[in-house]
């Protein structure tokens, strides 16, 4: 695996250009377990970045319907909802090596097959490697949601990201969105209600009860315990 979260990016004068970011990079010390997957299993099932689109069909050796998870953490409920899905396919996106690790190593131990991930930055990968039209969902499950006022412009769900996603949506395609702060919960439902060509799947226009497709993880149940709420938004595109 190439460790290349971030690529360079130049002016016309090829001086370097500053972007914000809505992560921090943070590679972390791999165990011994992540270190033999990421040495094992990103040979079958790592993408590397390349600029480049990809066809999909040939990534996954079949045509079918592909959801995208973005940050996948250590990718606990990405590897359960491809294992209960195994006629889909699943494209995990993470900048932390630690966590595609992880991934890598509870997907061969169930045995999935129909799941291949990428470590690098999201919004990089869909601008230059997802085709327009190719995804049936994108997940974004938990971001990070920059709580102090002067980082709210680094959370990743703004007006131009939820314009992309939209572009590499097919037309009925979903964009699901789940946090557990309420700030930002309110922040992506003004967001996404202001970009054109979404349809909100809230009986209510706002947020929808968890669906089953979306598995509890620890860090959620953690967060029942201690009485947290959690906020999903699904909005499909529909036009």
């Amino acid at each position: 695996m190439i460790n290349d979260v971030i690529s360079p990016e130049f002016d016309e004068e090829g001086r370097p250009m500053r972007r914000i970011r809505s992560f921090v990079r943070r590679q972390g010390r791999l165990t011994k377990g992540q270190q033999h997957a990421l040495d094992h299993y990103w040979p079958v099932m790592g993408i590397e970045y390349s600029g480049q689109m990809m066809d999909l069909a040939v990534v996954f050796g079949r045509e079918a319907p592909v959801t995208l998870e973005i940050g996948f953490g250590m990718g606990a409920s990405l590897v359960a909802m491809a294992k209960a899905n195994p006629h889909h396919n699943y494209l995990g996106i993470e900048v932390h090596s630690p966590g595609v690790g992880a991934c890598l190593s509870a997907a061969h131990e169930e045995g999935v097959e129909n799941l291949r991930v990428m470590c690098h930055d999201a919004v990089e990968v869909l601008e230059n490697m997802v085709p327009d039209n190719a995804l049936s969902m994108v997940q974004l499950f938990f971001p990070d949601p920059w709580h102090k006022a002067r980082h709210n412009k680094r959370r990743i769900v703004q007006a131009p990201f939820a314009g992309l996603v939209k572009s590499k949506l097919k037309t009925g395609g979903v964009f699901h969105m789940a946090t557990d702060w309420e700030p930002y919960a309110e922040h992506m439902l003004e967001v996404m209600s202001s970009v054109d060509g979404y349809k909100n799947l809230s009986e209510s226009n706002d947020f929808v009860p968890r669906p089953q497709s979306r598995p509890v993880t620890k860090f959620e149940q953690r967060g029942q315990r201690l009485g947290h709420g959690v906020w999903d938004l699904m909005f499909e595109r529909v036009k």
